[in-house]
Order: structure tokens, then C-alpha cells, then sequence
């Protein structure tokens, strides 16, 4: 329960910020905007280094991962008056909630485009989940998805007609007393609340910084790809939210290496299988920014 002792040890810099999280065990990194890839694995880089010093000086050791190695009977939550009117809404759910994603942040031109992006990049978030995999336990290859699936309304979210119908979903959700505000929804891709972005929600915490990027450069590649379609007017694909809320819970279960949901086909397949289908779809946008080899090598490094 060292996050604040640590976080007191290490300075913002340009590249990156540090914050403090839900539970008194977590620590967050989080760098500004990034051009490329390899910007951003610089910057993921020196962050881990300057937290790693920082809670060996406490003591402590820092580890990546979506899970803790060994959780606390009951969380200590982190100073702030909105984590304690998280903790009086949802009560003993996040009494023993500790779960670290690896959030993804894309820029996009406008808020009605974003929300274009999120119906289409929906079938491929149980991929990057499976690929993410980093929080085994029970029999679980993610089980930081399963832990996150106690909240109301997670998972996939739900197609929206457009930005206000986004924004009346989530108004909705907040009047009926299921989200803390207007910031907080549990979907695994969303719109950032106070950054011009799409957000994915989906990855756990990435044991080292090759896997950030991994999950980096795919999520780009993703809103590219989707931000096409949409100027193409193509429609996103009819997929429903029971096969997508099966194909997330398989992905937790088996990560990369086990069965998926095909949610367009609706049948198990291999998980590789929409791996290799997610990085033929993206192909072009990553080509575009020459990072389709560095994604083909990372993406063998783990299957």
C-alpha cells in the first residue's frame, strides 16, 4: 500500500505523467501525445525506469501486470473525494478491486467521427484482449476482465446513432445512479472524457513496454482503418452484442493461445485466427506508417 510514497519520489516530465490510481497498491503512467512508435516506447521506457527506482528506494518492487501476483483481502483506496464516491456507489465491488489496463489514446478530428470509430473498431476489442492477456488466475487467462465485469456496463459498448445519442446513453446511465458522472463508463472503448480521443479500455497492463506498443500501434491502426470506412460511408459490421459479450468472456478465459468467438461468423475459433484476420484489416494504415513489419514481429514474439 506504497503508491503514494512512491508517486512522492518521481517528477511529471514532458514525455510522461504519473498518478495515482483506485487502489493504495497502484501506480499510473501516462505519456502525451506520441507521432510514432518508437517515441513511445521511449517514453513507456523511461517511465518504468524512474518508477522502478522509486519503489525499490520504498522497499516495494513495481510490477506490470493486470492482476496483482497477490491480492489484498480488501483495497486501500487511494486518497480523493471521486475514488471515495466510487467506492460508496459500488460498494464491496471494488472493496478488493485491483486491476491495471493499458489505455490507448487516438486522436481523431471530432466527436461525431469518434463515434463513427466506435462502432466500427467494436469486434475487434476482444482481440485485443486476448493478445493482452496478463492477468492469470482461477483458470483465467485476463482475470483483471473478469474482475471489471462486475460493473454495470461493461464490455463491449453498444452502437450509437451518433455523438448525442453517445452522450444521452451515458447522461442516462449516470441519472439512473450506475456511473459516479459523466467521466466514468466501464467499456472496454470509449470517448475520452476531456481529450479529443478514442479511448481502448480493452488490454491488461502490458508485462513490458513491447506489449504497450503492440497494443499501441494496433489501436491506431484500428481508428485509421475505421476513420476510411467511414469516410467511405461503409456501415459497421452487424454484430451482435451477445456473440461480442461471448467472444470477450472467451477472450479473458483463454487469451491469445486458446479458442475465440468469430463474431461474425459466430463460432469458436482459434484466437490466431482473428489475430492474423485483425492485422490483415490493418495492413494498410500500417504500411502508411511503415510499422507493419514491427507489428508482425512483436505479434510473433507472443502467439
Amino acid at each position: 500500500m506504497r503508491a503514494q510514497a512512491v508517486l512522492a519520489r518521481v517528477r511529471d516530465t514532458e514525455l510522461t505523467k504519473f498518478h495515482a490510481e483506485l487502489a493504495g497498491t497502484q501506480v499510473e503512467a501516462a505519456t502525451g501525445p506520441c507521432t510514432g512508435v518508437a517515441a513511445l516506447g521511449e517514453a513507456l521506457t523511461q517511465a518504468r525506469a524512474m518508477l522502478a527506482g522509486a519503489a525499490r528506494a520504498e522497499g516495494v518492487e513495481l510490477i506490470s501486470r493486470g492482476t496483482p501476483v497477490k491480492a489484498a483481502t480488501r483495497s486501500v483506496i487511494a486518497d480523493g473525494s471521486r475514488f471515495h464516491r466510487v467506492l460508496d456507489m459500488y460498494a464491496g465491488v471494488v472493496e478488493d478491486y485491483e486491476a491495471c489496463g493499458c489505455h490507448v489514446h487516438v486522436g481523431v478530428p471530432d466527436r461525431e467521427t469518434a463515434v463513427a470509430v466506435l462502432n466500427h473498431v467494436r469486434p475487434w476489442l476482444p482481440t485485443l484482449l486476448a493478445l493482452s492477456a496478463n492477468s492469470s488466475g482461477h483458470g483465467y487467462a485476463s482475470w483483471r476482465m473478469v474482475l471489471q465485469s462486475r460493473f454495470p456496463g461493461s464490455g463491449v459498448p453498444p452502437l450509437f446513432r451518433d455523438a448525442r445519442d453517445y452522450d444521452a446513453h451515458v447522461a442516462r446511465m449516470v441519472t439512473c445512479g450506475t456511473l459516479v458522472d459523466a467521466a466514468q463508463s466501464f467499456w472496454l472503448v470509449r470517448l475520452a472524457s476531456r481529450l479529443p480521443t478514442v479511448e481502448f479500455r480493452a488490454a491488461d497492463a502490458a508485462a513490458e513496454v513491447d506489449g504497450a506498443v503492440l497494443q499501441a500501434a494496433l489501436s491506431r491502426a484500428l481508428v485509421h482503418a475505421a476513420h476510411e470506412d467511414v469516410q467511405k460511408g461503409v456501415e459497421p459490421s452487424a454484430v451482435r452484442d451477445d456473440v461480442l459479450a461471448a467472444a470477450v468472456w472467451t477472450a479473458s478465459r483463454y487469451g491469445i493461445g486458446g479458442d475465440a468467438v468469430d463474431p461474425w461468423r459466430e463460432c469458436r475459433v482459434p484466437a490466431t485466427v482473428l489475430l492474423d484476420d485483425l492485422v490483415e484489416h490493418v495492413t494498410p494504415a500500417l504500411e502508411e506508417r511503415r510499422e507493419l513489419a514491427l507489428v508482425r514481429e512483436l505479434v510473433a514474439a507472443r502467439v
